[in-house]
């Protein structure tokens, strides 16, 4: 079995995989992690989540994420905690509360904090917030640390810089996976290559690079505000379209959301463009989210900014994830297409894929993914 990409959906497949009896090997052009999953937030959460199966697969992620914890897969690498959401003016409180009650009809666990309840829970961090939906039972993981922890427990082989640039093929399967190194023969191929699996495909222009900037601050004082988890203005509902917008640009939108880590750091996101420029970041951009942010959260004008780095996200163009078998070749299946959701749904897709692989029914409805409703088809194999 060959995965193609050692990113946090490909490594939690080859994980799933090896443990359902199939000798794998991950192949990547770079490193493990080296891609979305090493430059993502890590937010394991509903709070954004799209109404629909966007958000029904996040509600069963974040329980599958709990699950690996108390069977001692991911023990210490994912961090229970609530996210809130947040209005700063009656136009945003209008955004809250349909999105509060998207999620509760969703079976997501809301409290809504008005008065002394906001104040009590957030007013220190969020003084001019009118009021915040606190979305209970998210969590927190680091991509690159999940990847790490799934390669540290083993079971498959890791092919690092070592770039896969077509197939073989015969009677209508992949029989071998075709390297700088030669052609070395496979039963079955998963892609989990992000924005590099068009390389693969017929279909031209199905998957976009949709650049992303973070911004990183130094360690809070003492004497700083206690954040009870991160923030999210509703404001980065809009930009990521899990709410309508009246006038948000196509080709770059910014949404706000202040991520307390365990360092004691604040990560500060974040934006959506169409680029594919990962080196640089953009001192506009960088302004502005900071600017915002000091606006939600005041104290945070005391800390400096340490580091601002960007990533590419794999962005489709219905803004679903493609999951499923690829025609052209009947051993062949694809994961992609995750665009932000990636952390949160990666280990249960990775063992979604392997179920599907081992011709078992996915225990989780992803109809809504299905790589059939593009018709794709592996571009001409050797």
């Amino acid at each position: 079995m060959a995965v193609v990409g050692a990113g946090i959906v490909g490594m939690s497949a080859a994980h799933f995989l090896s443990r359902a009896g199939w000798q794998v090997t991950v192949y990547d052009a770079g490193v493990v992690a080296s891609g979305a999953t090493g430059s993502a937030d890590g937010a394991v959460s509903v709070a954004s989540k799209k109404p629909g199966p966007l958000m029904t697969l996040a509600v069963a992620a974040v329980k599958f994420y709990e699950q690996l914890v108390a069977t001692g897969i991911l023990v210490d690498e994912y961090l229970p905690r609530s996210t809130f959401v947040v209005a700063s003016d009656q136009e945003e409180l209008a955004v809250l509360e349909r999105h509060a009650g998207e999620l509760e009809a969703a079976g997501v666990p809301i409290r809504m904090l008005r008065g002394a309840a906001l104040m009590d829970v957030i007013g220190a961090a969020a003084p001019a917030a009118i009021a915040a939906a606190e979305v209970q039972r998210e969590g927190h993981a680091v991509g690159y640390r999940v990847v790490e922890r799934l390669r540290q427990l083993g079971g498959f082989t890791i092919r690092r810089n070592c770039r896969v640039s077509g197939f073989k093929s015969s009677n209508g399967r992949i029989t071998g996976v075709m390297t700088e190194q030669g052609i070395e023969s496979t039963d079955a191929v998963l892609l989990a290559t992000g924005i590099g699996s068009m390389h693969f495909l017929a279909e031209a222009g199905l998957i976009r690079p949709r650049k992303g900037q973070l911004i990183v601050t130094d360690r809070a004082g003492a004497d700083s505000p206690h954040f009870p988890g991160p923030l999210m203005s509703c404001r980065y509902l809009v930009s990521k379209g899990s709410q309508p917008a009246g006038s948000t640009a196509a080709s770059r939108s910014l949404g706000l959301v202040i991520d307390p880590l365990r360092t004691g750091q604040f990560l500060i996101g974040g934006s959506r463009e169409d680029r594919d420029d990962r080196e640089t970041a953009d001192a506009d951009v960088v302004a502005t989210l900071l600017r915002d942010a000091v606006a939600l959260s005041p104290s945070l004008a005391q800390l400096r900014v340490i580091r601002v780095f960007s990533g590419l996200r794999a962005a489709t163009r219905d803004g679903m994830p493609i999951v499923g078998n690829v025609g052209g070749a009947d051993n062949v299946w694809i994961a992609t297409g995750f665009e932000g959701d990636g952390i949160c749904l990666g280990p249960m897709i990775g063992r979604l894929c392997q179920q599907m692989i081992c011709g078992e029914s996915p225990e989780q409805d992803i109809s809504a993914l299905d790589a059939a409703r593009f018709g794709l088809t592996l571009a001409a194999a050797a």
